[in-house]
């Protein structure tokens, strides 16, 4: 990828502060692991703080995953979230940097009126991936007035079920005029001209309303469950360090493939699990 961007040098004097709180929205009983995973992830790629908001239900659980990730726990219906936990989400988005919505949410009609409501009012940030995405393809009418910038991250089977028309996943799979072509049509979907789309896959595509980039890092290995939410942590760190959207989106994508590559040097693609991408997220960035 050319002319990729950099993160500033950081500030011998800087403290937590200066490099972003982040606030990431999921979790649900039984998927503890995608938030957690996301949050580790926004720890590795530099942001400040991060605080995980998750169902009061399983709040527990996820404090056990990292000592430095914050938890807060919102009203849920003994699984996931219920629609009452947006108005404290909102309250708590006033003072966050960037949000990611998504990792390990759940599915259910509650989930998807919060997941409207938040995309619509949120003003900072927001990346959105997994069931957060289901959720909007349910709502398609949300994506033309987001409440901010925008970071969608689609596989192609997310991407055929918010697109419609009729798109099947095969449709944006695997030829790149075709992926680089619908992951623009949906991008120009939001009329405030703020949102980014990363169709997902073998040379992943960015694109916004005007223009697209091509990732070239990555393996077959990172076809494995939580590497997605990886990568919704670490583009959430980098929004927080002052990235825009459409920047961020394209390192994130290059560092979290490039960290891949590097563990598949180490355990080969066969044996790759996501938190090995974390793992070695440091010396991707480095590799910079």
């Amino acid at each position: 990828m050319s002319d990729l961007p950099r993160l500033p040098p950081r500030d011998r004097t800087g403290h937590k502060g200066e490099y972003g709180r982040a606030l990431l929205v999921g979790g649900s009983r039984g998927m503890t692991g995608a938030i957690a995973m996301a949050g580790m992830a926004a720890l590795r790629g530099g942001a400040g703080l991060v605080t995980l908001a998750v169902p009061r239900t399983v709040q527990d659980i996820v404090a056990t995953y990292h000592p430095a990730v914050m938890t807060l726990g919102l009203a849920d219906d003994g699984d996931r979230f219920k629609s009452a936990a947006a108005d404290e989400l909102l309250r708590h988005s006033q003072s966050a940097t960037a949000l990611a919505l998504g990792p390990g949410l759940g599915r259910s009609a509650d989930l998807t009126e919060l997941v409207e409501r938040l995309y619509r009012e949120i003003s900072p940030p927001m990346i959105i991936d997994a069931d957060g995405l289901n959720a909007l393809a349910e709502r398609p009418n949300a994506l033309a007035q987001p409440g901010g910038p925008r970071i969608l991250t689609p596989h192609p089977a997310e991407f055929a079920r918010l697109f419609g028309g009729g798109l099947k996943a095969s449709d944006v799979a695997t030829h790149e005029q075709d992926r680089i072509h619908f992951a623009g049509e949906l991008a120009r979907r939001d009329q405030t001209g703020r949102t980014v789309v990363v169709l997902k896959g073998h040379r992943s595509v960015i694109a916004d309303p005007k223009r697209h980039s091509i990732n070239e890092t990555g393996n077959p290995g990172m076809a494995t469950g939580g590497t997605g939410d990886v990568l919704t942590g670490l583009v959430t760190a980098l929004v927080c360090q002052k990235l825009s959207v459409w920047d961020a989106a394209r390192l994130g994508v290059y560092l979290h493939g490039k960290a891949g590559d590097l563990a598949a040097e180490n355990f080969g693609q066969i044996s790759l699990t996501a938190t090995d991408l974390i793992d070695y997220l440091p010396v991707a960035f480095q590799s910079l």
